[in-house]
């Protein structure tokens, strides 16, 4: 069966990085969009950013130009690069999978990241 197991979480103090990663089994990795999403206790969770089957990718604009996300097929694994973090990062972060012509959304179980003032 399909399983996202986050890791990489933390926490640091604002203007810190972390470098999260979703390792990945039970479908065809390679073929599929990966996203990324947070969520604080208490509200929505919120969309972060997203890459293609091609590697194209795409960033909401409160992260864009601080986060990288990246993908290795061979390793079946998504990537999340965090720099300049700011205490309004913190949430869980969830790695999300896309699958399927009816594009049926597969989560992990989230990993936590706190940024300290």
């Amino acid at each position: 069966q399909v399983q996202l197991v986050e890791s990489g979480g933390g926490s640091v103090q604002s203007g810190g990085s972390l470098r999260l990663a979703c390792a990945a089994s039970g479908f065809i990795f390679g073929r599929n969009t990966m996203s990324w999403h947070r969520q604080v206790l208490g509200k929505e969770r919120e969309w972060v950013s997203s890459i293609d089957g091609e590697g194209v990718s795409y960033y909401s604009d409160v992260v864009r130009g601080r986060f990288t996300i990246s993908r290795d097929n061979a390793k079946n694994t998504l990537y999340l690069e965090m720099n300049s973090l700011k205490p309004e990062d913190t949430a869980v972060y969830y790695c999300k999978a896309t699958l399927g012509i009816r594009g049926l959304d597969k989560w992990g179980q989230g990993t936590q990241v706190t940024v300290s003032s």
